[in-house]
């Protein structure tokens, strides 16, 4: 379902992927562990097109998607991929339904449709009494919680989460890892994940080590 060959990526002298390769199939929860400065970071927004490899391939769902120009690939991006970061990056202004809902408008999905998804969303995540409060009037979970639903409003092929649970408590941390397992289960979603954290590596279904550059 995601397929990359060859990646190499520097940022000047310093090289930070040095030929990677990676194949994740649908419905599988992927971990990349390893320690700061081996390249995960890199590698997850790589992957996610947030940046651009030196050299290599990445095949989403059989379509290689490195040769895309910048329109087409923020498209293909918003429909296929879903992100979430250790922030959560919502927009304060707008409520935990409206923030969900964004990438779904802007998709160009007919409004109705967008809210009752983001709203069946938001209930599954137990964010049903939430939907309308604005990021300052929820918890971190809660937050994150949101995160997690907006990523879904596209029903994208693949979810890259980096670090999602480094700025949880441990409660909260290990709700999120259960999501992650539960919308595996319900919807077959697909999850690559970096992460630190031992209890999530150890509910994943693979663990993917990256040191100096490369995954062993």
């Amino acid at each position: 379902m995601l397929n990359a060959t060859g990646l190499y990526k520097s940022y000047g002298s310093l090289q930070v992927l040095k030929g990677v390769d990676i194949r994740i199939s649908k419905g599988e929860v992927v971990c990349i562990a390893g320690s700061s400065g081996a390249g995960k970071s890199t590698l997850l927004h790589i992957l996610g097109t947030l940046d651009t490899a030196d050299k290599g391939k990445i095949f989403l769902n059989d379509i290689e998607i490195t040769q895309f120009n910048k329109k087409k690939l923020a498209s293909y991006r918003n429909k296929y991929i879903g992100f979430v970061f250790q922030f959560h990056h919502l927009l304060p202004e707008f409520t935990a339904l409206e923030n969900v809902c964004i990438p779904g408008w802007i998709s160009g999905a007919p409004t109705n449709q967008v809210k009752s998804k983001a709203e069946e969303l938001l209930t599954l995540l137990n964010l049903k009494d939430r939907m309308e409060h604005k990021p300052s009037e929820l918890s971190g979970g809660e937050q994150q919680r949101v995160a997690v639903a907006r990523a879904l409003i596209n029903s994208p092929s693949i979810i890259l989460a980096d670090e999602p649970t480094g700025n949880l408590d441990s409660q909260n941390a290990m709700e999120l890892h259960q999501l992650f397992i539960d919308l595996r289960d319900r919807y077959e979603q697909t999850f690559l994940i970096v992460t630190h954290n031992e209890q999530l590596a150890g509910m994943s279904d693979r663990l993917l080590h990256m040191k100096d550059g490369i995954i062993s």
